[in-house]
């Protein structure tokens, strides 16, 4: 009982960390990256499609993306997409292809990008810190029903702050080198 609850603790925790790096992917840092482009949906015939099932997506240089449509029809529609999304970027086309190029941030930029990073990884800590909170509910509910002894409640409890403390020292790890990737130049 009190190792399922502190392995299921440890899966959510683990998923809390996952969605938290894919977040992160979707920060510019100034260098071009096919992961700020993820999240972009295009109106392709009435259905929205991801982008990158529409055309293939390459990174020639540091600082320049290029799209390549499987079907030339839909470069207006992507180019929208692109220009609609809160990317801040602006796509060039020749007809065939479509090049973005990525600009240098700024120093203000940064530290915006360093405050909106610090932000969704200090959310990714609260809810760590809300599946500690169930997870301890848990054993404290199999402490009353008598399931489990006061002594094994308070060394599972113990656990559980451990399993906690190491994955918030984990999100502090990922936050400095965002931070660092952000601020590098």
């Amino acid at each position: 009982m009190i190792e399922e609850t502190l392995q299921e603790t440890k899966e959510r925790m683990g998923k809390t960390i996952t969605a938290l790096e894919n977040e992160l992917k979707r920060v510019r840092t100034g260098r071009a990256s096919l992961s700020l482009l993820d999240g972009i949906r295009v109106d392709y015939y009435g259905t929205q499609t991801p982008l990158n099932q529409m055309a293939s997506l390459s990174v020639p240089e540091s600082r320049l993306i290029v799209i390549q449509p499987w079907d030339v029809s839909g470069i207006k529609e992507i180019e929208k997409a692109i220009l609609k999304s809160d990317l801040g970027l602006t796509p060039s086309s020749d007809g065939k292809l479509i090049r973005i190029s990525i600009p240098p941030l700024t120093e203000e930029r940064r530290k915006e990008l360093v405050k909106v990073v610090s932000k969704m990884c200090e959310e990714h800590k609260i809810a760590t810190r809300n599946i500690r909170r169930d997870a301890n509910e848990l054993l404290k509910g199999f402490k009353k029903d008598g399931d489990i002894s006061e002594d094994d409640a308070f060394k599972a409890q113990d656990d559980v702050q451990k399993i906690t403390d190491k994955f918030i020292a984990k999100i502090d790890e990922i936050y400095k080198e965002k931070e660092k990737e952000i601020l590098e130049f």
